[in-house]
């Protein structure tokens, strides 16, 4: 299966792991699965660390560095993703998850996100409970 994981999973999943369940953890470090992580993921947490909003204490390099080191596959940003974007109905106002919906739907992969409203699109998402 093919994953894209939204930018708190990222997160959760490299620099605070117990915030995700067993199951996740496990479904992410099983070789079978293909785990993507955005450009737009580190994106976001560039802007929102600069912004100083809670959630975002990681530097970006150290979060990238970390996916790298956990052989998440790096997923750039290309001209028809955001072309995609276009077509999304207009459920979520956040620039970045509608490119994470865009590029799920692209790819195909599943976007992995705590986040509800994304979950009312009509893509590939599945949502996660916190624990």
């Amino acid at each position: 299966m093919r994953v894209l994981l939204d930018t708190h999973v990222l997160l959760w999943a490299l620099m605070a792991p117990d915030r995700l369940p067993t199951a996740l953890r496990d479904a992410l470090a099983d070789p079978a699965h293909h785990v993507m992580f955005s450009a737009v993921n580190i994106w976001e947490i560039s802007i929102k660390k600069a912004l100083g909003k809670p959630g975002f204490d990681f530097h970006p390099a150290e979060v990238l560095e970390a996916a790298r080191t956990a052989d998440f596959i790096e997923l750039p940003v290309s001209a028809e993703h955001g072309a995609r974007v276009f077509a999304l109905e207009p459920l979520h106002r956040d620039p970045f998850d509608r490119l994470l919906i865009a590029q799920a739907l692209w790819e195909p992969a599943r976007l992995l996100t705590a986040d509800r409203t994304i979950s009312r699109y009509a893509a590939p998402i599945d949502l996660m409970v916190r624990q």
